[in-house]
């Protein structure tokens, strides 16, 4: 399974299943196509979403059936088909294999001696259709990477090639898009006004077997901590979710989405009662953004911050154990300038309470660059008001894919690194000197050209084909400026500086 996670390993030798399904398939091919569309700049309309806020009905008698509202809600499952190409970590094999002494035994009969440098592979996942005119919610692991993309209403009626709008990495959403009209969507409900013990159903392509409803109650909301992503506010139910549901539905009993399901909690791989879903609101933000810009853009505080235990809410006088503790403010960032400090207890967001500190990065992280906020922080045990101005999220798409259609677009230097600038954070945790200048790499795509030249998360870009880079912004503009496909890079790397070239006529 590709997208089988398995982490969680802390939790009691526990794994966590990413709830999808793939298979191997060798084939010998020269390269392969990029996806990574987070960066497209072409802006358009919030998807016309239908969306119900109303509290779900609580009727504490259970119903005989639940078939009236699974006919009207599971023709908005569909199955989804990925098929990406990747690289072979082993292409030689086994060394006794090409033994001549080996050979004058079995000779060849055990296939060629070295297997194709790629080989696709094919993963099976599911998807919600959420407008008329064909915009589906799925997980971003559903699709990552994919070259081809095939989209299947129930009981295979109809098929359709899908174009990824925008993917997002850290809440594992992707946005695909379909051309059809009139297709059945399913209503948006509101994640906010959820309970412990609400009836839900999860449906969804299990195994590979065909649409399949369970159900099963709420049994955990805000779910987090468990490094499954980023950004994690999980609701947890004992609805039955299997590998193959990844990027399927969970519904209340109203037939409204209020969740995107993506994990399981397991020692066999299989279902044992503890499922996580996406909350619809989380996801609903995310694929707003996604469609209007084509990338997720989030607000940055630029603090370090912790949970309190009993000994810290004593020592930092916060009597009711909630809030998030600062324990380290960065340079030339949002809260520098408003002038919060390493001890600051953050209770309240917009007079909303912090839970944790989970949950004040989940608030921020929701909000968009350049919003004002307020803080309400307790200070050497008074509360103080800060307002505060929200700046952007450090890391930036060095450069976006191809336009739509056009084959023969050139797609720019350096794609499939992401950037962004130099703080006190990251020259502490990368060693970085401080007469070192330039863009931090914060990640590198493993199938780019990028990453076959050594460009790894960690290393700064001093300058790209001989023009100095100060900060992640200018990497990005030199980037775009770029039209050849060879790129000389100078590098910063594991103490010393160096010169690369990468040759992105070399993508796979």
């Amino acid at each position: 399974m590709s997208d089988m996670k398995t982490t969680l390993q802390k939790l009691f030798g526990l794994g966590l299943i990413l709830a999808g399904i793939s298979t191997l398939v060798w084939v010998a091919t020269g390269r392969s196509l990029d996806w990574s569309l987070l960066a497209q700049k072409t802006a358009h309309a919030a998807p016309p979403v239908v969306v119900s806020e109303a509290p779900v009905t609580r009727d504490v008698r259970l119903g005989t059936s639940f078939a009236p509202i699974v006919k009207r809600v599971a023709p908005s499952v569909v199955y989804v088909y990925s098929t990406k190409t990747v690289r072979n970590p082993y292409p030689q094999m086994m060394p006794f294999f090409n033994d001549p002494f080996f050979q004058q035994f079995f000779g060849n009969r055990f296939g060629p001696r070295r297997q194709p440098r790629t080989y696709k592979e094919q993963s099976l996942g599911s998807g919600v259709i959420v407008t008329r005119d064909g915009y589906i919610l799925t997980n971003n692991h559903v699709v990552d990477g994919a070259d081809d993309i095939k989209v299947m209403l129930p009981a295979g009626k109809r098929q359709f090639t899908a174009k990824v709008v925008g993917r997002d990495q850290k809440t594992d959403i992707a946005v695909l898009k379909v051309e059809a009209a009139d297709l059945p969507y399913l209503v948006l409900g509101d994640s906010d006004k959820l309970e412990v013990g609400d009836v839900v159903l999860a449906i969804g392509n299990p195994f590979g077997i065909g649409q399949t409803v369970t159900m099963g109650i709420i049994s955990a909301l805000g779910r987090g901590n468990m490094d499954i992503e980023d950004y994690e506010d999980f609701i947890q139910t004992d609805a039955a979710i299997n590998p193959g549901n990844s990027g399927g539905a969970l519904v209340d009993v109203d037939g409204r989405l209020i969740g995107i399901n993506t994990a399981i909690l397991s020692r066999s791989g299989g279902n044992q009662g503890v499922g996580f879903a996406i909350p619809i609101n989380l996801a609903r933000n995310v694929m707003n953004q996604i469609i209007k810009t084509g990338h997720v853009e989030r607000g940055f505080l630029g603090v370090r911050i912790q949970d309190l235990d009993p000994g810290l809410a004593k020592e930092f006088k916060v009597p009711s154990g909630q809030g998030a503790l600062i324990g380290q403010v960065d340079e030339n960032t949002a809260a520098a300038t408003a002038g919060l400090k390493p001890g600051d207890v953050v209770i309240e967001l917009n007079n909303k309470p912090v839970q944790d500190s989970r949950h004040l990065k989940l608030m921020v992280g929701e909000m968009a660059p350049g919003t004002q906020a307020t803080l309400k922080v307790i200070r050497d045990g008074k509360e103080k008001t800060v307002t505060v101005t929200l700046k952007d999220m450090p890391g930036q798409q060095l450069t976006s894919n191809k336009s739509d259609g056009d084959d023969n677009a050139d797609t720019g230097a350096l794609n499939g690194v992401t950037v962004g600038d130099i703080d006190s954070a990251a020259r502490g945790q990368f060693n970085i000197p401080a007469d070192v200048r330039g863009a931090l790499i914060t990640n590198v795509d493993e199938n780019s050209a990028s990453y076959d030249a050594g460009l790894r998360a960690g290393d700064v870009i001093e300058e790209i084909n001989r023009r100095p880079v100060r900060n992640g912004d200018e990497a990005v503009q030199i980037s775009k400026q770029i039209r050849t496909k060879l790129v000389l890079v100078r590098l910063w790397s594991q103490g010393a500086s160096h010169y690369v070239t990468v040759d992105e006529s070399k993508t796979r």
